[in-house]
Formats: C-alpha cells, structure tokens, sequence
C-alpha cells in the first residue's frame, strides 16, 4: 500500500512510518523537515501544515493517511486533498470531559463539545480535546474510511515527554522514592511500538469506527512493580496522601517539579482507566510493562539529552521529609 504518514519524525508517528516500511509498505512522510528524520525507507516531502499542500504530494493517489494532528484547518485541508483514502487519525482521550466514569469506552462515554477554531490549548486546559474532537468529525464527515484511536498515556524509547521516562529513571537510582496518592489507584500506559503496530494493522485491515489506544488498566502500586521489575530494580515506595502532596505544592502528572504519573483523584479516575477491550477485539496486542520499561531505561542512558521530567532527589527528599512531620 501507499502510505502517507503525516509527520513521520518525531515518536508516534515516526514508530508508525518505521512499522510500516518493516511490513513492506511504500511510505511517504510530509512534515516541516526541522524535528528529525524520517525511518529509514520513507519517503520525505517538505510540507509546513500551514501552507498550502504541494502539488506533487496532492497529486499523488494514496490508500492510507496517517495523522496525528490537533489544529482543524490543517485536518480539513488535509482530508480535502486525500478524500479518497482511508484515514487513520490519531485523537487523544482528552475529547472525553472530566470527571468521566471509569472503564468507559467510545461508544458509553461522552464528548467535549468540538471547537472548530484554531487556538493555542495552554489558553484552555479544555481546547486541546475539544479542537480533536472537531478533527474527529471532519475525518468522518469527509474521508473514503476513517479509523480513530484515542489514546492515553504514551509511553518507551524516544518519548519527548519524560513522564514514564520518570520511573525507570528513579529506580534505576535506588533509594526510598515517592509514590502519590494510593496504590489502589487506577493507571494504564501503552507502548509506542504497539500503538504503532495497531495503527498499521488497522490501515491494512481498513478498520472502521472509534477506539481508544490504551493498556491495560493496573493498580497504580502494581504498575509501578512492573516497571521496577523491568529495569531490575526492588525499590522502596513511599505513598504520601494526595491532600498531603497537594500541602507541599507537589504538581501531578509531568513538568519541572512535579511527581509524573500521580493524578488528583477522583477528577481524573475516568481518564486513567478506559476499558481496553474493544481495541483488543479490534487487534490491539500489548506487550509487558516490564518490557517498555528496560526498553526505556536503555534509551535514555544511550540519549544523554533525552527529556525525563519530574522533581528532582533533592525535592523529593523535602516533600518525603515535609509529609512525615
């Protein structure tokens, strides 16, 4: 097949065009050509999104688009140059509001309301799902097919975030570490190469209708476990009470400063935990976190500029010091 992966150079995508060229596709990727080189095998057009498409990628016939975007304009043009393809179009778990109930899937669980505007999403912590959410409809609204993924946490090698990164990190280091919240809370994580591989296998299979890309969904205490085994590591965890973290100014899920991974409950039990099943019936196969996290903690020690976000052991040892008195 002909592939078209919008982007193709920087984590998702790229994992998504190098899948592709394995499995003996002709792949062609379109981005700016300033973040990072395309697979091995792929094809490069020079295309800021912003621009007009140029004419000798509009003239060319594909049978898949993959896109991973979040700006509408560039999603409409885009489906109105490829109307004939089948899209793939990477959506988040973000279009879903919180709070929303745990284990919901696309087809229980309700939207944020579209916005067909162009804005940047720091100014709204609402913006970024609901500008997918109108991307979502535009695919379905104007491709031959569409499959759309939602998914969750991404996570292994090249991740630009640092938010898993954290954790394989930490212990690899040793020592008492600080864990948030409860261990009874729910997470989950999906590897980046499985995603990817799903996203290929539902171009092929011309999968039709609404997923969400997720793992399976862990106990936050098990999860962790998971990842220390992965890396080798048999840590001692400390789990300091949400309200008590909240007293020490600690910030949740990723950033300078803050403790990844860790969500306020219960605003975010919904978003930490979709049921995974229809995307396993639809061909999703995941392998074990404890894999993702050796994979992870080889990367980052191979990549000295690598992103890994989060406090560091310095203000870790303050908030565990602060939380016992």
């Amino acid at each position: 097949m002909k592939i078209l992966v919008l982007g193709g150079s920087m984590f998702l995508s790229k994992a998504v065009a190098a899948e592709a060229v394995a499995r003996g596709h002709d792949v062609t990727c379109a981005n700016r050509g300033t973040s990072g080189s395309v697979p091995e095998g792929a094809a490069l057009v020079r295309w800021d999104r912003s621009e007009p498409v140029p004419a000798d990628l509009a003239a060319t016939a594909y049978d898949v688009v993959v896109d991973v975007a979040r700006v509408p304009s560039w999603v409409h043009a885009s489906v109105d140059a490829f109307p004939d393809a089948h899209w793939v179009f990477v959506s988040t778990v973000n279009v879903y509001p919180d709070p929303h109930e745990p284990f919901g899937t696309p087809a229980t669980s309700p939207l944020r309301e579209p916005l067909t505007e162009d804005v940047d999403p720091s100014s709204s912590p609402e913006a970024y799902g609901r500008m997918k959410v109108a991307c979502e409809q535009t695919v379905r609204a104007g491709a031959a097919s569409a499959t759309i993924i939602r998914p969750g946490l991404i996570v292994g090698p090249e991740d630009p975030t640092g938010r898993f990164t954290y954790w394989p990190a930490r212990f690899a280091g040793g020592g008492e570490a600080l864990a948030g919240g409860s261990p009874d809370d729910r997470l989950q994580v999906i590897d980046v190469r499985d995603l990817a591989a799903w996203i290929v296998t539902c171009a092929e299979q011309r999968t039709t209708g609404d997923y969400d890309g997720v793992g399976e969904v862990l106990p936050a205490g098990e999860l962790l476990a998971r990842v220390a085994a992965g890396v080798g590591a048999t840590p001692e965890l400390t789990w300091v009470p949400q309200e008590l973290l909240e007293e020490q100014g600690v910030e949740p899920w990723a950033g300078p400063g803050s403790l990844p991974l860790w969500l306020p409950r219960p605003l975010y039990d919904g978003m930490a935990a979709h049921d995974p099943a229809p995307s396993y019936a639809a061909g999703l196969t995941l392998r074990p976190v404890a894999d993702t996290a050796r994979d992870t903690l080889e990367w980052l020690r191979a990549t000295p500029d690598a992103v890994v976000t989060g406090m560091t052991r310095e203000r870790e040892a303050e908030v565990l010091v602060a939380t016992r008195s």
